[in-house]
């Protein structure tokens, strides 16, 4: 969430740092009333925008819930107000979001071309920059030269005052209980296509809400002291595993704005996480502990727990900064750096089931680790380019096993073996169960977790693979969502009666890049939006819960 506000200075450092470059237009032609804010729904221009949904018109239409967005990465970038004629500046105003300047400028120009600096810092702080200048200009631009995140430059609302301009701006900063990226705001829109349930927006997010707190009520629990809080799993092998508290910390970070507890529930998860090591790599977390808390079955790690748990660490990153208790990007870093060290194979790319893989498991990965929109989100957390390859890989594994062993369904299967060769379907059981070549329960996951990558991204890949999961499905069970049933063979022969939300609920997500599957959708959402928590059932639950927040436009990347 933003920083509560800071001294005038600052602000003005982070706007000349997020709009350095960029000309901003004055007040209003004719003379300024005391107090007017004179960049108010004034001609903006920028360096870059993040996309379309983060333009500079969204930094001075004095909105609390809008904001521009530059290009991440990169300096320097820039905003400019036109304020249509020459006027006196006594007063800048910078709300920042998490990503702000810490070095900045914030100059005039009587043509837009020729820039003279009426502030500059070099030490700014993010949230609110209240400063006093003395200048007089058509164009105000905020010049960013130092971003102080990996991100880009970003501010809720640019503000300028001219003679009589001390009183209180009439902007209202974002509300600091929540985050930089409050659950609601939809702040980071899908692309442009993606489907959305039909209905009010308001009763979609409250939809999830509930079934969140009845999830939260359910799952996340205090019952091993230390100030921990613990995810519990009672319908899996032990009582505390890692993918749940991976989970735990997603859904936290993401539901920041709607819990007022998200920050402290994500510290208490992570700091039962941090103290619950894999033996084989400390970076790692344990996956599994006992009725005691006790890390057991060998204290080694799992995969899918690692991967949810470091991009919760970057979504706490953005959401809150990571100046408190804990440096989520810092822990975040090293624990990607474990993953690719220990939990990706060196030679294939290929991820691992643990860092306890050897020998022939080396040759083992689950579908359901592959989880594309984390891939990116590490190479842009890290600018590690080893990123990239391990992504494209996967991709290229997963076009290649829809195409020549599921080709009218494209089902993926629990486990792939034979990864230093040509990948394929597990042989009977590998790892877990004698399905583990087919469509079971670790797979189920898959439509959800490339929906999410498909709906924020419109990667051409992802998309395809869901859209012919989605296609399929529909036909399957003719439009009813009931139909659908717990495992396939990936030629899509049903392997058990029964219905499970963590088989239904993802092909939700993989509706939502299915140009025809409005009424699909719409029928999917239902089912979700009706949905009661059974508290024995934390997988199911965890999954239905995570697949209402990406159907809800609730999902965003860090």
């Amino acid at each position: 969430m933003p920083a509560p506000p800071r001294k005038l200075t600052a602000l003005l450092s982070a706007l000349t740092l997020a709009i350095g470059g960029l000309a901003i237009a004055g007040p209003l032609p004719g003379a300024s009333a005391a107090g007017e804010n004179l960049a108010l729904n004034r001609p903006v221009q920028v360096s870059s925008s993040e996309s379309a949904a983060f333009g500079g018109a969204a930094a001075v239409d004095g909105s609390a819930t809008s904001r521009w967005a530059s290009q991440e990465g990169h300096d320097p970038e820039w905003i400019s107000v036109d304020l249509g004629s020459a006027q006196p500046l006594r007063r800048a105003v910078l709300r920042w979001e998490a990503a702000y300047a810490s070095a900045y400028r914030i100059e005039v120009s009587a043509d837009g071309t020729n820039w003279t600096s009426a502030y500059s810092t070099t030490t700014g702080d993010g949230g609110t920059d209240d400063v006093s200048v003395t200048a007089t200009g058509r164009y105000v631009r905020v010049y960013g030269t130092k971003r102080a995140t990996s991100y880009g430059y970003s501010l809720w609302e640019l503000e300028l005052y001219g003679d009589g301009g001390t009183t209180p701006p009439p902007t209202t900063p974002p509300p600091t209980t929540g985050g930089a990226v409050p659950f609601g705001s939809h702040l980071k829109p899908y692309v442009t296509g993606t489907l959305k349930p039909s209905g009010a927006q308001s009763t979609v997010d409250q939809a999830v809400v509930r079934y969140y707190e009845q999830w939260r009520n359910a799952f996340v629990k205090q019952n091993c002291g230390n100030g921990w809080y613990e995810v519990i799993s009672p319908d899996a092998d032990h009582p505390y595993v890692a993918e749940g508290q991976g989970y735990g910390l997603v859904v936290s970070a993401t539901m920041a704005g709607a819990d007022p507890n998200a920050k402290k529930i994500f510290d208490g998860i992570l700091k039962f996480v941090l103290a619950h090591k894999s033996v084989n790599d400390p970076d790692l977390a344990a996956a599994e502990q006992d009725t005691s808390c006790k890390s057991v079955n060998g204290s080694d790690s799992a995969t899918d727990g690692d991967l949810d748990i470091a991009y919760g660490l970057l979504l706490a990153d953005r959401q809150w900064g990571s100046s408190g208790t804990y440096d989520y990007r810092a822990l975040a870093l090293k624990r990607i750096n474990a993953i690719k060290r220990s939990e990706v194979d060196g030679s294939t790319h290929m991820l691992l089931a643990g860092d306890w893989a050897s020998g022939a498991d080396r040759q083992i990965s689950r579908s359901s680790d592959w989880m594309i929109g984390h891939m990116r989100a590490f190479r842009q957390a890290t600018g590690d380019t080893t990123w990239d390859t391990i992504r494209e890989k996967h991709q290229n594994v997963i076009a290649a096993l829809q195409r020549d062993y599921a080709g009218s369904t494209g089902l993926l299967p629990d486990f792939v073996q034979n990864t230093t060769t040509t990948p394929r379907p597990a042989q009977g059981k590998v790892l877990e169960d004698p399905n583990d070549g087919a469509y079971w329960w670790n797979a189920c996951r898959d439509p959800w977790r490339l929906g999410v990558d498909a709906a924020t991204t419109g990667d051409a890949r992802s998309t395809a693979a869901v859209r012919k999961l989605s296609g399929w499905i529909r036909q399957k069970t003719g439009g009813d969502p009931a139909k659908i049933k717990n495992g396939y063979t990936l030629g899509g022969s049903q392997l058990s009666g029964d219905h499970d939300a963590a088989f239904w609920a993802p092909f939700a997500v993989a509706a939502l890049s299915d140009p025809g599957a409005q009424a699909w959708l719409d029928a999917l959402w239902a089912k979700l939006a009706a949905g009661q928590v059974n508290g024995g059932d934390y997988y199911s639950a965890s999954i239905h819960l995570q697949t209402m927040i990406a159907v809800s436009g609730n999902f965003w990347r860090p």
